[in-house]
């Protein structure tokens, strides 16, 4: 078996003279395509183009492994001549080839990566070069180049990933055999023509105006911000000065989900990113952490706890795919015990939402109510105690139970489904609703609110319940 491999370069006339003389003495001729300026050198030869090899593949990589195979399988007749355009050591077909056939003979061409880097002038050291069929893979890069942008789909695409990691405005040159030219990154797919030898090359502006920050950015910024020189007041926090910060954004981010305002999540997702970075760029000023293993050790557990999907354990429905997440991550925290878990549940989460959890957490074990209704009775029995204590006037008394009525309520709400901590939350916003109509109502009849009697206060609070019950 024998193969060799040879780059064409991008245009006409590229071609080494060693390819010449292979190709000259080959017996069988294969081509990646048709298309593109560097296959008119091999017009004179009798060759037979892969295109169809494109047409029936549903991806890069199966595309890649058909290509290699048409090869391979040829070979074992008689030798044969690959020819691709561009160099051979970008295409991934050819990759293929010699990973199996290690006497394979390469016949290098001009590269068109560095075609399009040296026709857009790039400056960047870093860049960042994948084909258009792989595009997806592209991470934020101070450099890219994109090449095989061989149709208008391709284009389309290509177009949308350079758009998130460098913005639809920033400039880009669009680069082929004849030509390079300079155009925004939003008309990559308003180009005239298309073959095998178009590419995108661009490159970020300088830091402060990019149109598109990454989490890398961010933490950079955050660097630049403590660096000497940078803000006092940024200099001057620690992990203790801006940890109340983060339940703050939170609450802000929740809230922005509550009202249904894309706008305002869009702004807190960013806060509560903007303290997961200030904490890990602090720690890793310590020595203690970095982002990546922060990033790392996240990724890692979502692997571990979803074992189910990349392990061994199944899961049929969203209950017991819990049920895995919960076994692995006691396994995970090194929890023998039910009250390890118990008293993993952070002491300063709201009251209701711990008390919520710990209950739901003790279920597992058992120990949980037969029902939403059962949990109710044992309410009504936390009520009476409470009342006694009051009636007693045992204050530490009255404490304790009070407390014990609040879990046994908490655990009615667990058990009926809801969440205790928001059917709180809205039950105070009625109140406020409630009160509000109550006050107008008082001051539109010219009465003060401190003058009125028991009787007084229970008719018009009647009245501001009628009139904001809702229809």
């Amino acid at each position: 078996m024998k193969i060799t491999l040879i780059g064409l370069g991008v245009k006409d006339g590229d071609m080494t003279l060693s390819a010449e003389r292979a190709l000259n003495g080959a017996g069988k001729i294969f081509a990646r395509t048709s298309s593109g300026a560097a296959y008119a050198q091999i017009a004179k030869y009798e060759v037979e183009y892969l295109d169809e090899v494109f047409e029936r593949s549903r991806n890069f990589d199966t595309l890649n492994k058909n290509l290699a195979k048409k090869i391979t399988s040829a070979a074992k007749e008689s030798p044969v001549v690959y020819c691709v355009d561009g160099a051979v050591c970008e295409d991934e077909a050819c990759k293929l080839i010699l990973s199996s056939h290690k006497d394979t003979v390469v016949l290098e061409g001009v590269s068109k990566i560095s075609y399009a880097r040296d026709a857009a002038g790039l400056k960047s050291f870093s860049v960042t070069a994948l084909s258009a069929y792989a595009v997806e893979q592209l991470k934020s890069c101070p450099a890219a180049v994109i090449y095989d942008i061989d149709d208008e789909y391709l284009a389309g695409v290509v177009k949308q990933k350079l758009s998130d990691l460098f913005g639809e405005e920033t400039l880009c040159t669009f680069v082929s055999a004849e030509r390079a030219v300079k155009i925004k990154i939003y008309e990559i797919d308003r180009m005239k023509n298309y073959s095998s030898d178009c590419a995108v090359a661009v490159e970020e502006k300088s830091f402060l105006e990019k149109e598109r920050y990454d989490y890398a950015d961010l933490e950079h910024m955050i660097e630049l911000l403590r660096a000497p020189g940078g803000c006092p007041w940024d200099r001057a926090q620690t992990n203790e000065s801006i940890k109340q910060n983060m339940i703050e954004e939170a609450y802000e981010l929740v809230d922005a989900i509550n009202r249904d305002d894309d706008d305002g999540m869009e702004e807190e997702c960013g806060d509560v990113l903007l303290q997961a970075a200030f904490h890990a760029v602090m720690k890793n000023e310590q020595g203690a952490f970095n982002s990546t293993d922060v990033i790392t050790r996240v990724v890692k557990k979502l692997i571990f706890r979803h074992s189910h999907i990349f392990g061994g354990d199944k899961a049929q429905d969203e209950n017991s795919a819990l049920g895995v997440w919960e076994k692995n991550k006691m396994k995970e925290k090194h929890q023998t015990t039910y009250t390890q878990s118990l008293k993993a549940v952070p002491s300063n989460f709201p009251a209701c939402m711990r008390a919520q959890k710990v209950g739901k957490r003790a279920a597992k074990c058992g120990m949980d109510f037969i029902s939403a209704i059962s949990a109710t009775e044992k309410m009504g029995e936390e009520a009476a105690e409470l009342l006694k204590a009051l009636q007693d006037g045992d204050k530490r008394a009255v404490a304790e139970e009070a407390g014990d009525l609040l879990f046994s309520a908490v655990n009615t709400c667990r058990l009926s489904g809801v969440d205790s901590e928001q059917v709180l939350a809205e039950a105070t916003d009625k109140f406020i609703k409630r009160f509000e109509a109550f006050e107008d109502i008082i001051l539109s009849e010219g009465k003060n609110i401190n003058d009125l009697c028991d009787e007084e206060y229970d008719w018009y609070w009647l009245r501001a319940k009628n009139a904001t019950k809702e229809n």
